[in-house]
């Protein structure tokens, strides 16, 4: 396997070529595409949100395609499973000897990147399967580990509209996604753009960028990439200042409950690491920390009931927090 810093930099310049690959089928939403590839740099997992029709599926599949990984879709539903994500074991008989025995027959959870649509549609003993699974990259059924694929990504998507017969995530499982991405509809020109190129016969050939391998050694170089002690300073007093307990900010006492945890640290550092690279530096800078700082904590921070009935939300208290505590 070559690990030269050769090697390294001739990765990092195929990310622009991925991201190419990605726009010949999704039109816009490049934030939203860069943060999906961050997490996969990173290690980590995310929840998509946004409304029907913004192609998350779509924007998926393509990026799978485009690293050459394996993809399964599951849909939640109120009547999912753990068996049907994970997999059971069936009777089987050895058609030599007679003999009969139970087989594991792995379900669509054994995928690179997992596209769990819904996630909130189904019941917390299905969402706590697959949260098991996000965390320790395994499986265990009957006695027997079965390890996941690697690399292994689960984008879980949320509709924000109809929350009528969902099960919400509680807080401390949305605390296991790395990044809360929220779709926005695409502007004028790229919604007229999606109208032109997605109403004919033409099909984009996606061409494969990255293998599993090379994006495995993406992810070592990632967690290489050099933060400054100041910058991780930084970090740790933007964390702390989400806490209303003792927060310097008076903004966050007024409208929050309770803020993010140990853990939104770590995430912060990573992802910034995962930006540098995706940008082909090997160097963190403030930017990559102010660009993922809401993806990250919002998910992480809850407000209160008078925030909630004012519109006040958890992006709001980031740029606070960002305006506020100062590098």
């Amino acid at each position: 396997m070559n690990t030269s810093l050769e090697h390294y930099k001739y990765l990092v310049t195929k990310l622009p070529l991925l991201k190419k690959e990605i726009a010949k089928v999704i039109i816009g939403q490049q934030e939203a595409i860069d943060e999906i590839l961050i997490s996969l740099l990173a290690g980590g997992h995310c929840l998509l949100e946004g409304v029907p029709g913004l192609a998350k599926t779509l924007m998926v599949k393509t990026m799978s395609e485009a690293l050459h990984m394996s993809l399964k879709r599951i849909q939640f539903t109120p009547d999912l499973m753990p068996g049907d994500i994970v997999g059971t074991e069936i009777l089987e008989e050895d058609h030599e000897t007679g003999r009969k025995f139970f087989k594991f027959n792995k379900g669509p959870l054994f995928a690179n990147v997992v596209l769990a649509d819904e996630i909130n549609r189904t019941p917390p003993k299905t969402q706590a399967a697959l949260l098991e699974a996000m965390q320790e990259k395994s499986v265990t059924y009957g006695g027997t580990n079965y390890e996941l694929p690697s690399p292994f990504l689960i984008i879980a998507t949320q509709n924000p509209i109809e929350q009528a017969g969902t099960y919400p995530l509680p807080e401390a499982q949305l605390d296991r996604f790395l990044l809360y991405i929220k779709l926005s509809y695409p502007d004028e020109q790229e919604e007229l753009n999606v109208l032109k190129g997605t109403t004919g016969s033409f099909k984009a050939q996606i061409d494969r960028i990255l293998t599993d391998i090379e994006i495995g050694q993406l992810q070592n170089l990632t967690r290489e990439v050099h933060i400054s002690e100041e910058l991780i300073i930084w970090i740790n007093k933007l964390v702390r200042a989400s806490r209303p307990e003792g927060s310097p900010s008076d903004f966050v006492k007024e409208w929050c409950d309770w803020g993010a945890g140990p853990r939104a640290g770590q995430a912060l550092v990573l992802c910034a690491k995962a930006r540098a690279v995706m940008n082909e530096r090997f160097s963190v800078i403030p930017e990559d920390i102010q660009k993922l700082a809401y993806p990250v904590l919002r998910h992480r921070i809850a407000m209160n009931f008078r925030a909630e009935a004012e519109n006040i939300t958890a992006d709001q208290v980031i740029q606070e927090l960002l305006k506020g505590v100062k590098l």
